[in-house]
């Protein structure tokens, strides 16, 4: 079996002290600019890699943070990741990600896990069957910093980053309000999470605003997929007041609503459809489809942001934020916009 290099074995090859070499890895300021290039050309001649566990037990930190998310599926997530990671590269941090599948009992064990695995944080999105917030106490009875994003719980107080939800469920029926329709139904999850519960009561709010009736039978709760789009749209459309819009709770349930439609020859914007998270593929279907874009580069962004401010206090949450973005319409032809 082939013996791992270490710093001893660049000393050696470059004929230089083992705290030369030390000192010339960790960017030690009065180190030669000639000797740090050896030392680094000689380490990745050798294939050397730092013990990070023996560099975590001297200076308390694993340069390491969790990140929790309910799916990489979804374009909205995978942004995120991608901008936290972007976010902290240049502090020297790595992440693991953990995906919940949208159950507490995944996310329960992925909490468990990271603290297990000694990250230095985490950043979080919850599953769909949060409720119970107890298991994300722990990293703070640890002292160890939770920024919690997108999905929030008001039982939890934490940094958030997150969505004008409310805004946005008001902006999207707003506008199909401006566009022409009248009749516009709902389809969100079942689960009390507070970003959906937000758009929902946006939409109430935007039809009471323009003296049209909140009716309860246009208010589909279930889940939030292709499959549920489908089975909303079809309880929908055989209503004897069949709505004119569908407001679904995000692109996935969107994409459902628009089949479902073309199959019964109600393509849209004949019944006009508007989803949320501007999904990749939501600009490519057939019609494409209007949406919500909620800013995921923005919000992983942020997130990186606010762990490292959290990173440098003695306590995280001393200065506790609360950031608020505010989203944007896409218009396509899932409205009756063009291209």
């Amino acid at each position: 079996m082939k013996k791992k290099t270490t710093i001893y074995d660049i000393a050696k090859e470059l004929n230089i002290t083992v705290s030369t070499v030390s000192r010339a890895l960790s960017g030690f300021p009065a180190i030669s600019e000639a000797t740090r290039e050896a030392v680094i050309a000689t380490a990745k001649k050798l294939n050397y890699s730092p013990n990070r566990l023996a560099s975590a037990l001297k200076s308390g930190k694993t340069y390491i943070i969790g990140v929790i998310v309910p799916s990489v599926q979804a374009h909205f997530f995978a942004s995120i990741i991608h901008s936290i990671e972007e976010g902290l590269k240049d502090s020297g941090y790595r992440v693991i990600l953990y995906q919940s599948n949208e159950s507490v009992e995944n996310e329960i064990n992925g909490v468990k896990t990271l603290l297990e695995a000694q990250v230095d944080g985490i950043i979080a999105s919850m599953s769909l069957e949060t409720e119970d917030v107890s298991h994300f106490a722990e990293i703070i009875k640890q002292n160890k910093p939770l920024v919690i994003f997108d999905r929030v719980n008001i039982n939890l107080n934490v940094p958030t980053v997150t969505l004008n939800d409310f805004k946005a469920g008001y902006m999207a029926t707003q506008y199909l309000i401006e566009k022409g329709y009248k009749n516009i139904a709902f389809i969100t999850t079942i689960h009390q999470i507070k970003i959906f519960s937000d758009r929902l009561e946006g939409y109430k709010k935007a039809l009471r605003d323009n003296n049209l009736a909140v009716l309860e039978e246009n208010i589909i709760l279930g889940g939030l997929s292709i499959k549920d789009g489908r089975f909303g749209a079809s309880k929908l459309m055989r209503l004897q007041n069949k709505p004119d819009a569908i407001i679904a709770g995000d692109d996935f349930t969107a994409l459902g609503v628009i089949k479902k439609l073309k199959e019964i020859d109600e393509t849209p914007p004949k019944i006009g459809v508007i989803g949320f998270a501007n999904e990749g593929f939501s600009a490519y279907i057939t019609p494409n489809l209007s949406t919500i874009d909620q800013h995921p580069n923005q919000m992983g962004s942020e997130c990186a942001k606010m762990f490292l401010k959290m990173i440098q206090q003695e306590n995280p949450y001393q200065n506790i934020q609360h950031i608020v973005l505010d989203p944007t319409l896409v218009e396509r032809q899932s409205t009756g916009s063009s291209i």
